[in-house]
C-alpha cells in the first residue's frame, strides 16, 4: 500500500502523529489496530489505537485538502485529469519498488518520455500530497494541452486522427497533416498549422494509440499493470469485491411494528482474507449512494459505527484498497464513482459481460449471510417451497436497525472469528498475518488511517454545478443559503467575465436539508442549510415524488413552497395509512429521522390529489451472479 501522508495517517515506527491533542512518535506496532508511541512532551510510552491517530499539524506540512490538493475532483478538466493519471502511472513502478535504484528511475523516465529528475519531482509531489490530483499540472500561463483553435478546426483534426492515424493502417503523421489540409480546403476554412496537428497526435494516450494501431500485445506488455501470480488478491486490500443482494427477510417499521418489506444489502469483501470491509443496508434499491456509503465505510475505521449500533467486538479493517471489482450495473458506473476511485488510486474494475464464471468470493459470502438470515424471524427463505407453511409477514419482528445490528454482530463476532473452510483459519487471523506477517512471510503493514473521513465520503457523493445568486444556491427548486456564500454572489467566471462563475455543490440524497458548498478560496466544503430553516428535512426521493405529484395535478409553476406543502400532504397520507399499507410504511422510512422530532405542519389536502406511490414488492428470490477471479500486482 502506498504511503499517503496527508490524506491518510501511516502507522509506522518513527512516524509523528497526534492523538487526543498530544503529539507522539510511534515506536512499535503492537497489533493490527494499536501501536506503542512516546509522548514527545513527557517522554512516556503509551499504547494508542490506530484509528485515533491524526496527522501532526505543522505549518510546513499542509493538511490534506489545503492548497490545490483539496480542489474538488470534478473541477478538473478531462485533459488535466488525464495528465495526472499519466504521471501517476509513470511513477507507480517507483512507488511499488521501495528498493529502486537511479537506473530503474532512468529506464522508467525514458519510457515516459521525460527526464529522470522530472519523474522524481512527480514522485515527491505525490508523496507529499498523498493523492493523484496533486499531479495535475499547475504551471503559469496556458496549461499543457490547452487548445486555442476554433471548435471546427479542433473537430476537423480529431476526425482525421481518428479516421487515418488510429487505425491498423498505421498512417504517418505527415499523412494525417496532408489529409487535414485537404479537408480544410474542401470545408473552405483556414487550415491549422502542421505543428498543431503533430501536437495533437503527441497528446494521444500512448497505450490506447498502440491498441488502435494494431499493437495490442505491445500495449499490454508495456502499459498494463503487472498481474500477480495467484487469482484474486495475495495481500490485504489488494482486491475488494462489492455487490448488492435483497435480504431473505421481511422487516417491520419502528413505530407500529408492521411489515414493510425486504431490505437491500450492499457488501464489500477483501478477497485475500475474506474479511468484510464494509456494508450498507437500506430499503432503497441499489444506487450510486449505496456504493458510496459502502465504500466510505470500508475505507474508514469502524469503532464509532460499532458503538452506535451497540455491537461489542473489534472490526479492525480500514484503508484504501488497490482494486475494486464489481458488477457492470449502472450504479457502479459514473463520473463521480470513477473519479473518486482515481483520486484515491483505486483501480475500479467491472466484470466483463458474457465471460465464464470461475467462482468468486462476494457471492459465496452472500450465501453465508443468507443462511444466517434464514434463522431470524420473518425470513422468506430462498424459495416458495422452503417457505411453504411459514407466513413471513406474520412472523416479521425485526426493524431495519435491529436487522443491521444482527448482521454486524454476525460479521464481527461470528464470521470473522470462525474457521474458514478455504483459508484453514479465521478471516481475522488471515488479515492479521497479511498485515503484520509472521516468521516466514512479511506483512504489508497497518493500512494508513483516513485523516478526514467526512471529506472521503463527500468525494463519492453526487455533485451539482451552481452559480451563487442573491438568494443563495438553488438545486431542484430548493433554495439554500449561508453567509459563507456572500463573497460569491453574482460573481463572474475568472476566465470568462461575461459568464457566471459556477461552483461545486455535493448533496447526500438521504437528507437534502443541507448541501455542501466547495469554497475555492478556503479550499474546503461548508454545509449550507435551507434558506428557510423552518422547512423540514426530506430525502431526494420525497422531493422527486412531490414534484411528480404536482406535475400530474397540472401545476406548471412549481416553487419551493408548493413542494414542501406537497411533501406535508404526502406525509399526512402516509401517517394515516401506515397501519393499513405496507407501501406507506416503507415510504415512511424515506423520511429523514429529524422529521420525527419536528413533524411537518399539516396542510389541507387538495381535491382528487393522487399520492399513490409506485412501490412494487421486491421478488423473493433473485440469483446472485458470481464474479470472475481477478489478479493484481503488489
Amino acid at each position: 500500500m502506498n504511503k499517503l501522508p496527508n490524506a491518510f495517517v501511516a502507522a509506522e515506527p518513527g512516524q509523528r502523529v497526534e492523538s487526543s491533542g498530544r503529539v507522539y512518535r510511534i515506536t512499535h506496532l503492537v497489533s493490527i489496530d494499536s501501536v506503542f508511541a512516546i509522548d514527545e512532551q513527557t517522554n512516556e510510552s503509551t499504547r494508542l489505537r490506530v484509528d485515533t491517530l491524526k496527522p501532526v499539524s505543522e505549518p510546513t506540512t499542509p493538511a490534506y485538502g489545503e492548497g490545490k490538493s483539496l480542489k474538488d475532483l470534478s473541477m478538473y478538466s478531462e485533459e488535466e485529469w488525464a495528465q495526472a493519471q499519466r504521471r501517476f502511472q509513470a511513477i507507480k513502478p517507483l512507488l511499488e519498488n521501495p528498493i529502486r535504484t537511479r537506473g530503474d528511475a532512468e529506464v522508467i523516465a525514458r519510457q515516459a518520455g521525460v527526464h529522470a529528475a522530472t519523474l522524481y519531482k512527480w514522485l515527491k509531489t505525490y508523496q507529499d500530497a498523498g493523492h493523484v490530483s496533486a499531479l495535475v499540472p499547475t504551471k503559469r500561463g496556458p496549461r499543457a494541452g490547452t487548445r486555442h483553435l476554433e471548435s471546427e478546426k479542433e473537430k476537423l483534426i480529431a476526425n482525421v486522427i481518428d479516421d487515418e492515424f488510429l487505425t491498423k493502417q498505421r498512417q504517418k503523421a505527415q499523412d494525417v497533416i496532408d489529409e487535414v489540409m485537404r479537408r480544410a480546403r474542401l470545408a473552405k476554412i483556414d487550415a491549422p498549422h502542421p505543428n498543431t496537428v503533430r501536437n495533437r497526435i503527441k497528446m494521444l494516450p500512448i497505450a490506447e494509440t498502440l491498441r488502435r494501431r494494431g499493437h495490442r500485445e505491445l500495449a499490454r506488455n508495456k502499459y498494463d499493470p503487472i498481474r500477480g501470480e495467484f487469482p484474486g488478491g495475495d495481500f490485504p486490500l489488494a482486491v475488494v469485491q462489492i455487490d448488492h443482494t435483497p435480504a431473505d427477510i421481511i422487516l417491520v417499521d419502528e413505530v407500529h411494528r408492521q411489515p414493510i418489506g425486504r431490505p437491500w444489502l450492499t457488501l464489500a469483501i477483501d478477497v485475500h482474507s475474506r474479511m468484510i470491509v464494509g456494508l450498507y443496508i437500506t430499503f432503497e434499491k441499489p444506487s450510486s449512494t449505496s456504493v458510496a456509503m459502502c465504500l466510505s465505510q470500508a475505507i474508514n475505521p469502524k469503532r464509532e459505527y460499532l458503538a452506535e449500533l451497540g455491537v461489542s467486538g473489534e472490526w479492525p479493517v480500514w484503508g484504501i484498497m488497490n482494486v475494486i471489482h464489481c458488477d457492470n450495473a449502472k450504479e457502479f458506473r459514473g463520473a463521480v464513482l470513477e473519479r473518486g476511485c482515481e483520486e484515491y488510486s483505486i483501480d475500479l474494475q467491472w466484470r466483463p459481460p458474457l465471460r465464464p464464471h470461475y467462482g468468486g468470493h462476494i457471492e459465496r459470502y452472500m450465501g453465508t449471510i443468507a443462511n444466517q438470515i434464514r434463522k431470524w424471524p420473518g425470513t422468506t427463505f430462498s424459495n416458495t417451497t422452503q417457505r411453504k407453511g411459514y407466513n413471513s409477514e406474520a412472523e416479521a419482528a425485526l426493524t431495519l436497525k435491529e436487522f443491521e445490528y444482527l448482521v454486524v454482530e454476525f460479521i464481527v463476532n461470528v464470521y470473522h472469528q470462525r474457521n474458514h473452510s478455504e483459508l484453514k483459519m479465521s478471516p481475522k487471523r488471515k488479515w492479521e498475518l497479511g498485515i503484520l506477517g509472521d516468521a516466514t512471510t512479511p506483512g504489508v503493514g497497518i493500512p494508513p488511517v483516513p485523516s478526514d473521513p467526512h471529506r472521503l465520503q463527500l468525494d463519492f457523493l453526487p455533485f451539482f454545478n451552481r452559480s451563487v445568486q442573491q438568494y443563495g444556491l438553488q438545486i431542484d427548486r430548493i433554495n439554500y443559503y449561508d453567509p459563507v456564500l456572500d463573497p460569491y454572489i453574482n460573481s463572474a467566471d475568472p476566465l470568462n467575465p461575461k459568464a457566471r462563475r459556477m461552483f461545486f455543490v455535493r448533496r447526500d440524497p438521504r437528507d437534502i436539508s443541507k448541501v455542501y458548498f466547495f469554497d475555492p478560496e478556503a479550499n474546503s466544503y461548508f454545509p449550507i442549510p435551507y434558506r428557510d430553516i423552518g422547512h423540514p428535512p426530506m430525502s431526494a426521493w420525497e422531493l422527486k415524488e412531490a414534484q411528480r405529484v404536482l406535475k400530474e395535478q397540472g401545476q406548471r409553476d412549481i416553487d419551493e413552497n408548493a413542494i414542501f406543502e406537497a411533501v406535508g400532504r404526502m406525509r399526512e397520507v402516509v401517517a394515516k395509512s401506515v397501519q393499513k399499507s405496507k407501501a406507506a410504511r416503507r415510504q415512511a422510512t424515506r423520511t429523514p429521522k429529524a422529521v420525527v422530532e419536528r413533524p411537518v405542519a399539516q396542510a389541507a389536502p387538495l381535491a382528487d390529489a393522487d399520492y399513490s406511490i409506485a412501490m412494487d414488492d421486491d421478488p423473493f428470490a433473485q440469483p446472485i451472479r458470481p464474479f470472475d477471479d481477478v489478479s493484481v500486482s503488489r
